[in-house]
C-alpha cells in the first residue's frame, strides 16, 4: 500500500521577519551575491540604476506579468496547498495556480508548453519510512520570459532553459513551519544557485481577490514606464524622462 500524503493544510505566508529577497539570509539587489555571469551582472546593475533614477529596471511585475518560477515561491502574497493523488496545487492569491503533476508523467507530455511558471513534474518521499510521504520533491522546466528573482531584478537566462529542482517538507521540529530547499540550473549562472526558504502556516484564514490590473498606475508605453497621477494624467517616473511618442494621436494646436 503506498504511503498517505502529508497534512499540508492552511494557509501558508512568509514568516514575520522575512522580506521578498530572493535569499532570506541576504539583502535585496547587489547583497544576494547572485553567482551571475559577468554580462548578466550588467543587467543587474543597470535594473539598480535605472530603480534609483526612478524607474521600475527589471521587475516587470509592475505590469503585471506573472512573477514567474522561481519567484512564485518567495511566496509574495500568501498560498495554500492541495494534494490530490495526480497533481499538486499551489493555489496563490495574486497568481495562477501552480500544478505539479505527480502521476508518472515526464517532460513530454503533449501539455507542456512553455510558460512563467514552467511544468513541474514532482515525486513524494517517505525520508523516515513511517508510512507517510513527507517530502515532495520538484523539478520544473520549459519557461517563457521575462522572469527574474526578485524586486531588484535579478535576470534568469531570457532563453528559458533553466532547471528549478525543489525538496518541499515540514520541519520535524514545528510542523507549521516548512521548508523549500530551490536550486535553479541556469544560463545566466555561473554554478547552480541554491537557497532555503521558510514558510509559516496559518489555520485559521481569509482569503481575498487581488486582480494586479485593478488600479495599477504603472504604465508601460514601449520600453519606458511611466505613471498615471491621481487626477488621471500621464505622468513621468524619472527627472526629465522623455513623453512617449504620439504619432497616432492628432497634437493639439494652440
Amino acid at each position: 500500500m503506498k504511503p498517505s500524503t502529508p497534512d499540508w493544510a492552511g494557509m501558508w505566508r512568509r514568516p514575520p521577519s522575512v522580506g521578498i529577497q530572493w535569499d532570506e539570509t541576504k539583502g535585496p539587489g547587489l547583497a544576494q551575491q547572485a553567482p551571475l555571469k559577468p554580462e548578466f551582472q550588467k543587467v543587474l546593475e543597470d535594473s539598480i540604476a535605472e530603480q534609483k533614477a526612478g524607474g521600475q529596471g527589471g521587475d516587470f511585475r509592475v505590469r503585471c506579468i506573472s512573477n514567474g518560477m522561481p519567484r512564485l515561491m518567495t511566496i509574495i502574497r500568501q498560498h495554500e496547498i492541495f494534494i490530490t493523488p495526480w497533481v499538486t496545487l499551489v493555489v496563490y492569491e495574486n497568481n495562477l495556480p501552480r500544478r505539479i503533476y505527480t502521476d508518472g508523467r515526464d517532460f513530454t507530455a503533449e501539455d507542456n508548453v512553455p510558460s512563467y511558471a514552467g511544468y513541474s513534474i514532482g515525486k513524494w518521499l517517505d525520508t523516515d519510512n513511517d508510512g507517510r510521504y513527507d517530502t515532495l520533491e520538484i523539478e520544473t522546466r520549459n519557461f517563457k520570459g521575462p522572469r527574474n528573482y526578485e524586486q531588484s531584478g535579478i535576470p534568469l537566462h531570457p532563453d528559458g532553459e533553466s532547471i528549478i529542482k525543489e525538496r518541499l517538507s515540514l520541519d520535524k521540529a514545528d510542523k507549521n513551519s516548512m521548508i523549500n530547499e530551490i536550486t535553479v540550473i541556469d544560463n545566466a549562472l555561473t554554478r547552480p544557485w541554491t537557497v532555503v526558504k521558510h514558510y509559516r502556516r496559518q489555520r485559521e484564514h481569509t482569503w481575498y481577490e487581488d486582480l494586479c490590473s485593478e488600479n495599477n498606475n504603472h504604465v508601460q508605453i514601449g520600453t519606458e514606464g511611466y505613471m498615471l497621477s491621481a487626477d488621471g494624467y500621464l505622468m513621468p517616473t524619472k527627472k526629465d524622462q522623455t513623453p512617449p511618442d504620439l504619432r497616432y494621436f492628432k497634437q493639439t494646436r494652440k
